[in-house]
């Protein structure tokens, strides 16, 4: 049975156009650094190199179940689809939080609780000798929580999301909430590289307490 975020975790990725409430417990990703302008080519060569490594954690996964029949009752699914890309953002410039070249981020993606430190690091070895690059060692294997939350659905282009937090940030102080950080979580539910701005989703989430 192949495990889907989309049909599994709705409470964590649904599209709701309205601020709501999620907690979200301890998660494992695939996490890499950087800073500057995301528009920018070091930007797009980290995103690029956490999909193969992905893929690889994916397949071989597939693989060990399939060849080992005896330990198939410890998994309840048999392989499981890639989940979205995600950034936790920040900036060096809280006085102007459009500055992009003061941005701060960790790019990820999500994997299975099940999903160990040994398959991580094996599927970075793989992929190191088919496809060599310095930025592989630049990747970590790790668990984030964010605790309790607040989210809602952006539509349109990244440049137009200080409206979406004003909602969020409206929603908080209506409901007696702190926001508990500066920085924020983005999921991209579609790639930006095949969307159009317009038509772009993308959930914003930040901690509160």
């Amino acid at each position: 049975m192949k495990y889907d975020w989309k049909k599994q975790e709705k409470h964590l990725y649904g599209k709701k156009k309205q601020p709501e409430i999620v907690v979200v417990p301890p998660q494992k990703f695939l996490t890499i650094k950087g800073a500057g302008n995301p528009n920018n080519p070091d930007f797009s060569e980290r995103v690029s190199v956490l999909y193969p490594v992905a893929w690889s954690i994916k397949m071989g996964f597939k693989k060990f179940y399939k060849a080992h029949q005896e330990l198939q009752g410890d998994f309840e699914y048999s392989e499981f689809a890639i989940f979205p890309l995600e950034g936790i953002w920040s900036t060096k410039n809280t006085a102007d939080i459009t500055d992009k070249e003061s941005f701060e981020y960790k790019i990820m993606l999500r994997q299975p609780d099940w999903i160990t430190q040994e398959m991580f690091e094996t599927a970075v070895s793989a992929v190191a000798k088919k496809e060599p690059n310095a930025l592989l060692q630049k990747l970590n294997f790790e668990t984030i929580e964010d605790g309790k939350c607040v989210q809602v659905l952006h539509r349109g282009s990244f440049d137009d999301e200080p409206a979406s937090f004003r909602k969020m940030d409206q929603f908080v102080e209506d409901n007696g909430l702190k926001r508990s950080s500066f920085e924020h979580r983005e999921i991209y539910l579609n790639d930006a590289r095949k969307t159009v701005p317009e038509k772009r989703q993308t959930l914003l989430r930040y901690q509160v307490k």
